[in-house]
C-alpha cells in the first residue's frame, strides 16, 4: 500500500523528534530494552573453507578510508584497524573526523598503515591518494570529501549501496508537507544512481564493489550495528585491508564489545566476498508477511484491497469498492483491450478514500496481534506503551497555530481502542459519535466527490483523454497525513482536479490512432 518508514533501533540517536508529527502511529515503549532478532547460525565450516586473500604489503604506507554514518561504528573500525596494525608491530596512523554530528552525521576515519612507524608522516589521506575506500554509507561516500581521496587506477572501493536518509530527503517533505503542493514539491527521491554513477568515474567500475550491505548484515546478524564489520570482512577478503585475520579478530577480542556478534559479522563479510549468493540465501526469512510481498497483477492488487475492506468495515462495504472498479475497468477495456492504467487507479486512489484512519481504525489496527506481536519481537523487560495521540473529541488546540495538539496516553488507551474497535460498524451512521468532526466529513465528502468524478470520467471518455482521465483518478494518491496536515493536500488535489477537470470537459487533444500506443500497466503494489 505504498513505502512506509521504519526507525532503525541501532541506530536511532533518541532525540524523539519524530514524535512530533502529526500521526496516530507514533508509540514510545518506555522501561524496555531492545530485543535482538534471531541472528543466522554461524556456519563455522563455511567460514573454514574461505580462500585466504593475498593482502597488500605495507612496504609503503596503505592510505585506508572508512567513510559512513556518525552512530554506527565507523570510529570503532578504525580503531579496530589500528590496535590490529599495533598487534603485528606496524607503524599506524588514525585520525577521525566526526564533524559537528556526532551521531548521524558524516563521519571519516583515516587509518595509514606502513612497515615503520616513522614511515608516516601525515594521518590523513592526502588527496588522490587512498589505496582503499570502506564505504559503510553511499551518501558519505559520493561526497565531495570522500570522492577527493579517489584515484582511478590506485584505489579501489567496496560500497554498501543501501539507502539512508538524507537532509534533502527531510527539507524535501517537510516543504512538501507545510503546503500540501505535491506538484511544487514533490517526493524526493534518493539519487542513488548518481551517486554510484560518481564513485564508479572517480575510480573506475572495475575498482568498484556495490553490495547491500545494511539489509545482509542485518538479515544475518538480526542488527543493523554490525553492517560495518560485516563491510570490514568484505574488504579483507577482497585484498584491501593489510592486516592479518589473526590480528582483526584478536583486536574485536581486545576491544570486549559483542566480540562473538562482531567476529561472526566479519565472518560473513568474508563469505559475501567470495558468494555472495550464499549470503544472500542465508538472508532470507523464513516467512515473509504477506504484506511485504508486492502484487504481481492488477486483480491481486483489487482482491488484497477488496479484503481488507472487508476487515476495515464489512463485506457489503468491500463490494461497494469492487462494484466501481469493475465497471472502471469494463470501460477501459471496451476502450482499450489490455490496457488497465484507468482500473489501477481507480483501484488504488478509491480504496484510498474509502479506507480513511478514523478512530475506529487506528483502534483496529493497534489492537489487532500484527502489532502487539510486532512490539514484542522488537522489545523485552517490563515495558509499557505510552500513545502519543490527537483525538478530535480529546486534543486541545494550540493557540498560536489554533491546529490539535498531540498529548501522551498510557497502556489504558489499549483497552478503550479495543472496546472502540469493536463499533466499527457504527462507522459514517446516525450513532457514530465522530461522524460530526470536521475531519470525517471531510472524508465521506471525498468518497462522494470521487465517485462522482468516475463517473464523470466514464461518460466521456475517449482514447485522446485516457490519459487525462487515469491522472484525474490518481488525485487520492496525492492526498496524505492526518488532520490540518491532511487538509492542505485535500485543497492543493482539489486545484489540480478542476485544472484537469477543465481540459477533460474542453480541449480537443490528439487521438490515439493504434491502441498499442498505450503504456503497459506496471503493478506494484
Amino acid at each position: 500500500f505504498g513505502p512506509k518508514r521504519a526507525t532503525n533501533q541501532s541506530a536511532c540517536n533518541k532525540d524523539f523528534s519524530c514524535i512530533k508529527g502529526f500521526c496516530p502511529c507514533f508509540v514510545t515503549v518506555e522501561g524496555s530494552a531492545l530485543k535482538k532478532a534471531q541472528a543466522a547460525t554461524p556456519s563455522e565450516a563455511l567460514f573454514a573453507q574461505l580462500p585466504e586473500p593475498s593482502l597488500p604489503g605495507t612496504a609503503t604506507p596503505w592510505s585506508l578510508l572508512i567513510t559512513g554514518v556518525g552512530g554506527t561504528g565507523v570510529v570503532t573500525i578504525g580503531a579496530l584497524l589500528g590496535m590490529a596494525a599495533h598487534l603485528e608491530g606496524k607503524g599506524v596512523l588514525v585520525l577521525d573526523m566526526a564533524g559537528l554530528a556526532q551521531k548521524g552525521g558524516a563521519v571519516w576515519s583515516h587509518v595509514r598503515i606502513a612497515d615503520r612507524q616513522e614511515q608516516l608522516y601525515a594521518a590523513r589521506v592526502a588527496a588522490g591518494e587512498a589505496n582503499a575506500v570502506i564505504a559503510c554509507d553511499l551518501v558519505v561516500a559520493a561526497s565531495d570529501e570522500s570522492i577527493a581521496k579517489m584515484r582511478a587506477g590506485h584505489t579501489r572501493v567496496v560500497i554498501n549501496r543501501d539507502q539512508s536518509t538524507t537532509s534533502d530527503f527531510v527539507r524535501g517533505f517537510a516543504a512538501q508537507a507545510r503546503s500540501g503542493d505535491v506538484v511544487a514539491h514533490p517526493d524526493p527521491q534518493f539519487p542513488q544512481d548518481g551517486m554510484e554513477a560518481r564513485i564508479a568515474d572517480a575510480v573506475g567500475s572495475e575498482s568498484a564493489d556495490f553490495l547491500e550491505a545494511s539489509q545482509l548484515a542485518t538479515a544475518i546478524m538480526g542488527d543493523a550495528i554490525a553492517t560495518n564489520l560485516f563491510m570490514l570482512g568484505f574488504a579483507w577478503q577482497k585484498g584491501l585491508v593489510p592486516l592479518s585475520r589473526a590480528a582483526i579478530l584478536r583486536a574485536i577480542e581486545i576491544n570486549a564489545a559483542a566480540v562473538a556478534s562482531n567476529t561472526t559479522a566479519f565472518q560473513w563479510g568474508r563469505v559475501a566476498a567470495v558468494d555472495r549468493a550464499a549470503v544472500v540465501k542465508a538472508a532470507q526469512p523464513a516467512h515473509v508477511p504477506d504484506h511485504h510481498r508486492l502484487s504481481t497483477s492488477v486483480d491481486e492488487l483489487i482482491a488484497r484491497r477488496q479484503e481488507q475492506l472487508t476487515e476495515y468495515q464489512d463485506a457489503a462495504y468491500a463490494e461497494r469498492y469492487l462494484a466501481l472498479v469493475k465497471r472502471v475497468r469494463a470501460a477501459e477495456e471496451a476502450l482499450a483491450p489490455g490496457i488497465s492504467l484507468l482500473g489501477e487507479a481507480v483501484a488504488r486512489g478509491y480504496y484510498k478514500l474509502l479506507a480513511y484512519k478514523d478512530e475506529y481504525e487506528v483502534a483496529r489496527l493497534y489492537t489487532n496481534s500484527a502489532f502487539l506481536k510486532s512490539v514484542e519481537a522488537q522489545f523485552e523487560g517490563d515495558y509499557k506503551l505510552v500513545f502519543h495521540l490527537a483525538p478530535p473529541l480529546l486534543a486541545g488546540k494550540d493557540p498560536a497555530t489554533g491546529e490539535l495538539r498531540k498529548r501522551t496516553y498510557g497502556p489504558w488507551m489499549l483497552k478503550a481502542m479495543r472496546i472502540l474497535a469493536g463499533y466499527k460498524h457504527l462507522r459514517g451512521g446516525r450513532f457514530d459519535i465522530f461522524a460530526r468532526s470536521a475531519e470525517r466529513k471531510l472524508d465521506r465528502q471525498l468518497i462522494a466527490d470521487y465517485e462522482a468524478l468516475i463517473e464523470t470520467l466514464l461518460a466521456g471518455l475517449t482514447t485522446s483523454k485516457h490519459e487525462l482521465a487515469v491522472e484525474l483518478a490518481s488525485l487520492p494518491e496525492q492526498v496524505r497525513g492526518f488532520g490540518h496536515i491532511r487538509e492542505r493536500y485535500v485543497e492543493h488535489a482539489r486545484v489540480q482536479q478542476k485544472t484537469l477537470l477543465a481540459r477533460f470537459n474542453g480541449q480537443s487533444l490528439p487521438g490515439v490512432q493504434r491502441m498499442q500506443h498505450f503504456p503497459t500497466s506496471k503493478v506494484s503494489a
